[in-house]
């Protein structure tokens, strides 16, 4: 007769979440992940299959956590306060107390050994996905006036992404929110209007 499991893996996840965000994906040993769980490696190969199992849970579960607040910025009437929002997050998250600073997605992967680049490709296609929604929303605002007719809407997308994950590198390093939010103003004053 199989055992029941004696942890939530629930919990588990979010254990392991902390873990991959604070030291990425192989910075993180089995042993970080045993000792923040409070679990043995066969439990956690018999739940998660493995390292990279569990990371993938826990991927899943960041994803769907930030994710609403790249829907939410995308939600906004214009395009400059869709953005404005999505960075002002980015900001604020420099610095916050509760939680590793910067974002799994750039970080989790930066540097990666060749048995690895799963994962890195993992990361980075979520992070294009991102890049491809602000896209969308991007031309959508060309088209209804709310930018320029010669703005493109990659390549001002690929800037926005460039702000915002030099903000998790620098917060990462120590970047506090006020200095995180003067880089929002300043990265807002290179906004492109709209010509009426």
């Amino acid at each position: 007769m199989a055992r029941e499991r004696s942890f939530d893996t629930d919990t588990a996840i979010d254990q392991a979440l902390q873990q991959f965000w604070q030291k990425g994906y192989e910075g993180t040993s089995i042993s970080d992940l045993t000792d923040a769980l409070g679990i043995n490696r066969p439990s956690l190969y018999s739940a998660f299959g493995s390292k990279e199992g569990l990371f993938r849970k826990a991927l899943e579960r960041y994803v769907n956590r930030q994710g609403v607040h790249l829907l939410a910025a995308l939600e906004q009437p214009t395009a400059r306060a869709a953005v404005e929002q999505l960075l002002q997050f980015h900001a604020d998250a420099a610095g916050s107390s509760g939680r590793p600073h910067g974002c799994l997605l750039v970080q989790g992967a930066l540097s990666c050994s060749e048995e690895n680049q799963p994962i890195r490709e993992e990361l980075a296609q979520q992070r294009r996905a991102g890049e491809l929604a602000l896209t969308e929303r991007l031309k959508r605002a060309k088209a209804e006036g709310d930018l320029p007719a010669d703005e493109s809407p990659a390549d001002l997308s690929r800037y926005v992404w460039a702000v915002c994950q030099g903000l998790d590198v620098q917060a990462n390093a120590g970047l506090t929110r006020a200095e995180a939010r003067r880089i929002v103003v300043r990265a807002m004053r290179a906004w492109p209007e709209a010509r009426g």
